[in-house]
Formats: structure tokens, C-alpha cells, sequence
């Protein structure tokens, strides 16, 4: 390390947000532009590189992070760069959009601010990106061997560009009109601007790789067809189902589900509509899940001009420390975090002036439900923290009423009465009814053709989707490096494709088994060699 003292001499400083009064009148990312790069240096020299990096284990890519956060502390971000695309094709995403498990494995956050690598990435790849470090990769050679990848997620994306430049001729489909999968509908421009998603899309088209968009497999391209026509098939189509909720009132008209409001307001930013049909301009608005979707779901109804917002959980409202005893060091722990959404809620008090449709917000507020077991529920600042009883404590709080009526509804009260307008954004539980049927499609023709089937029919994740397991039930930690790995995990190997559930870094250990003489697999802790 650079500077042995660093971590004793430098306290943490994070990328400074944009005020809020000045961000919610826009769909700009809440950062400052321009302020991270002058208090990066600083802050990845406190990075004490330690000998067991429990970053590394955390990270669900294993980033390389104490080597580039040493040459970052030098300022050879060229080197850094390198050490970091390494293991990750999109550093632009994940240093945005992940909620940074490696900085709760940090060693200095058993008794300190854990480092801030995930801004420390962030920085590398703006940098990479502004001084022309990274200019397409195309391959020395053809390998002959085609690969159709299903869906253009950060799974099917970071597949394609790995496949792409070892010399494949690669071909991405994807059902909605543009490319991106869940990037570009549903993740909210406020948290990542779209431009980051070209630019990265632009790279891999000069690379090499072939989009086909507008096109859903198994509906307008047969499955058999793909097989027929590629040498391998690569499904990464994620887990785009979401929860339902048995609850009273749930078929009313008014409400809806998080990923069928958040990708109407990416349209409108694209300039694909004036307005969103679900705009919830003057509405009073209830967001029933606690999560990183009901956060987007607030942020962009607060920028839409809400009457009133509230956000209901489940759970008791965490405690700003760490639990050592229920969730030790180096776990990821439930901690009270205030996300910039929540920031917003938090000291609003009138929507932003000037547009059309927009109304005053009397209350936003966020009260937190007692959860099983926990203290009382306790409201998020400037919200109404509540008590329920044991018969009640599963069921969603009543909203406090506010403001004038909402014409439109999005959840219910006691009874199923119905109560203003509100949607959900209570995860999701796979991947929808199109993306099984692919999946037994491929599955069943492998299971015909035997092992030396050329398909690679191993789901891949998406978002909130186990490392190389997509389609199972979500997690919000950590889905997009989750995603980007799985991708990564499909490499190519002398005469076939070789599918890891993990993708290689500098810590994996050996393969658990050797691949079949004359072929030559990549260190990954279990594989399978498809020809």
C-alpha cells in the first residue's frame, strides 16, 4: 500500500450527492459530477492490503480489490484498469448499482468505516472510459463456432463480450426493443444515466457481437431453430416473475407490480412517451416492499410529483450497527442505510415546481412494520413509527391519509376497501412463464442428444440471481456483480464451451474434477465441457 498509515490518518468520504432539492427536478444521477475523483486517491489508500483480502470472498465477482485500490493510491489508472476489468466487464454498472457486499467484508470495518471500494470502482471505470483505456477487444481470430445468448441482461451481456473476444461469432437476442434487459427497463436514470449502458453496447457491436432485439425465443424464433442454427445456446433469460401478494383487494384496477411502473418512466426519459400511463402525478402513493425496487419505485414517484408516498415493510427497522452476534463480521448485515430515494422522502415537503401535473406532497413518509419478533416499529425520519398486535403483524399497515384524493388505487386498507393508488415491489420468485418453457425446450433436447449436445441449456442469473443460478428466488445484495459473474462463468475452451458455477479469479481454488483428456478447461471450482 501506498500510504501504510493511511487507514489511521484518513477518515471515509463517500461520492457527495446533489441536493435534493435540485435532483428531484430531474432524472440525473444524484451524485455531483466531478467529485469523486478528487477524494479517490485518498480514500483507496486506506486500504490496508491485507494478506487474507475478505473483500475478495465477499465480492460475488471476486474483484481483485486490495491491487487496484494500491495502484488507484498511486494513480496509475491505467494498470487499474487492467486489474480491475480482470475480472468484471461492466465496472460502470456494478460500481453504481451494487449494494457493495465487499465493503462489509472489509477487514477495517470490524472496528471501523469499512473502505469505499464501491466508489473506488465507480472512479476506475469513468477514468478507464474518459482517457480511452478502453478501446474494443476483437479477437485475433475466428474460432469458427457460433453462440446464440439469450437475453441481454448483465448475464447474457458480460457472456456475449467474453465469448465475443475469445473469437466466437456471437449473436444476443432480445425480446424488448432495445438492449440492456433489466439495465435498461427498471433500474431508475436517477441511479444509473443510460448513456454508461451505449457506450458499453457500442464497444461490444465494434467487437463484434450481433444484437437481434424485438425478438422473444420461443415465440417469434423457435428454440429447435437456434439449436439447429448455433453451435452452442446460451440461456440468460433471469428471473422476471414477480411475487404475487394473496392479499384482499390485489385484482383492483390502480394496482400494479414495481417492474410493470418503474419501465414505463425509463420510456419516458428515452423519449418513447410524453407521459407514463401509471404517472403517479397527484396520486397518493403506497409502495408495499422495503427493498432496493421499492426505493426506485420512490424515487421515481417522487420525481413524477406524488401527493403523498408511503412505504411499508415488513420488518422492524434495523439498527445502524452491526449485530455480532446474529450476522459477525465479515457477513452482510441488515443495517438502517439511507438510500438517496429515502433521502428525498425524508426532506421533501412539496413536490418540484414546474412541470405539469405536479401537486403538493403534504406527508411523504415511510413507516416501518413491526416484523417477527423485533422491537416496535419504528418510522423512518420524518415518518410515524407503529405498533401491532401478534394477530396483525404480518398483515400491511393502513396509510395515513394526506393530501387530496388519489383518483386512482394502489393498495387496500382494512377490509379490501379501497385505498388510493399504490403498486408492489415485493422481489420476485423466477424467471416467467415464456422463460420456462425455453428452458424445458433446451433442457429436453439435451437430455436426448446426451452430453455432446451443442447447447449450453445451464440457466445463468439475472437480477437478484444466486452466482450462476439465475431464475431462482432473488436476493438484493449483490445482483448485479451476481449476474455479471454468472455470465463471465461461461468460457470458452479449446473445442467447446466450458460452463463454471464461479468465475475464476486469483483465490478460486482448482476444479473439483479435470476436464476429459485433450481438452483444456479454466480454473473454476466445478465445470462441464460441452463440445
Amino acid at each position: 500500500m501506498a500510504d501504510p498509515k493511511g487507514f489511521l490518518t484518513t477518515p471515509r468520504e463517500e461520492w457527495p450527492r446533489r441536493p435534493v432539492g435540485e435532483r428531484v427536478r430531474d432524472w440525473e444521477e444524484v451524485y455531483v459530477p466531478g467529485a469523486l475523483l478528487p477524494i479517490v486517491g485518498p480514500q483507496a489508500d486506506r486500504c490496508m492490503d491485507c494478506g487474507v483480502p475478505f473483500c475478495h470472498e465477499a465480492c460475488p465477482l471476486g474483484n481483485l480489490i486490495p491491487e487496484w485500490n494500491d495502484l488507484v493510491a498511486r494513480s496509475d489508472w491505467h494498470a487499474a484498469s487492467d486489474r480491475l476489468h480482470a475480472t468484471n466487464n461492466f465496472p460502470e454498472f456494478t460500481g453504481r448499482l451494487c449494494p457493495a457486499p465487499c465493503e462489509a467484508g472489509c477487514v477495517l470495518a470490524i472496528d471501523q468505516p469499512a473502505v469505499t471500494i464501491k466508489n473506488v470502482e465507480c472512479a476506475i471505470a469513468d477514468r478507464a472510459w474518459e482517457e480511452g483505456l478502453l478501446p474494443p477487444r476483437q479477437p485475433d481470430r475466428l474460432s469458427g463456432r457460433t453462440v446464440a445468448v439469450i437475453g441481454s441482461g448483465p448475464t447474457g451481456l458480460a457472456a456475449a463480450q467474453q465469448l465475443t473476444r475469445a473469437g466466437h461469432t456471437v449473436a444476443v437476442y432480445e425480446r424488448d426493443d432495445r438492449v440492456g434487459g433489466l439495465l435498461r427497463y427498471g433500474i431508475p436514470e436517477f441511479k444509473m444515466e443510460k448513456r454508461h449502458l451505449e457506450r458499453r453496447i457500442g464497444q461490444m457491436r465494434e467487437e463484434g457481437t450481433r444484437f437481434r432485439t424485438s425478438t422473444a425465443v420461443g415465440r417469434d424464433v423457435d428454440a429447435a431453430g437456434l439449436r439447429a442454427r448455433y453451435d452452442a445456446v446460451v440461456i440468460a433469460t433471469g428471473a422476471t416473475a414477480w411475487r404475487e401478494l394473496a392479499v384482499p383487494g390485489r385484482e383492483l384496477a390502480g394496482v400494479h407490480q414495481a417492474m410493470e411502473y418503474l419501465p414505463l418512466a425509463n420510456r419516458v426519459c428515452a423519449g418513447d412517451l410524453e407521459r407514463s400511463p401509471l404517472s403517479a402525478a397527484g396520486k397518493h402513493v403506497v409502495i408495499v416492499g422495503g427493498g432496493d425496487t421499492g426505493a426506485d419505485c420512490l424515487g421515481t414517484a417522487v420525481r413524477e410529483g406524488a401527493a403523498s408516498v408511503t412505504q411499508l415493510d415488513i420488518y422492524a427497522r434495523p439498527g445502524a450497527e452491526r449485530d455480532e452476534e446474529a450476522e459477525p463480521w465479515p457477513t452482510y448485515p441488515r443495517l438502517y442505510r439511507l438510500s438517496a430515494a429515502h433521502e428525498e422522502a425524508r426532506d421533501l415537503r412539496s413536490a418540484p415546481r414546474g412541470g405539469r401535473g405536479r401537486a403538493a406532497v403534504r406527508g411523504v413518509h415511510a413507516p416501518f412494520h413491526r416484523g417477527r419478533g423485533g422491537p416496535g416499529a419504528v418510522g423512518a425520519p420524518g415518518g410515524r413509527g407503529r405498533r401491532s398486535s401478534a394477530a396483525s403483524r404480518h398483515r400491511p399497515l393502513a396509510p395515513r391519509r394526506s393530501g387530496p384524493p388519489g383518483p386512482r388505487i394502489l393498495g387496500t386498507g382494512p377490509g379490501g376497501r379501497a385505498r388510493r393508488r399504490a403498486g408492489t415491489g415485493a422481489g420476485a420468485r423466477g424467471h416467467d412463464r415464456p422463460g420456462r418453457r425455453l428452458r424445458d425446450q433446451c433442457a429436453g433436447s439435451v437430455r436426448r442428444r446426451g452430453r455432446g449436445a451443442r447447447a449450453v441449456t445451464r440457466r445463468v442469473g439475472h437480477r437478484g440471481g444466486a452466482l450462476g443460478g439465475g431464475g431462482r428466488r432473488p436476493s438484493s445484495v449483490g445482483w448485479q456483480h451476481s449476474a455479471a459473474g454468472a455470465g463471465r462463468a461461461v468460457r470458452p475452451a479449446d473445442d467447446g464451451l466450458t460452463v463454471c458455477s464461479r468465475p475464476a479469479t486469483a483465490s478460486s481454488p482448482s476444479p473439483t474434477r479435470r476436464p476429459p483428456p485433450g481438452r483444456r478447461s479454466i480454473p473454476c471450482r466445478t465445470s462441464e465441457t460441452i463440445s
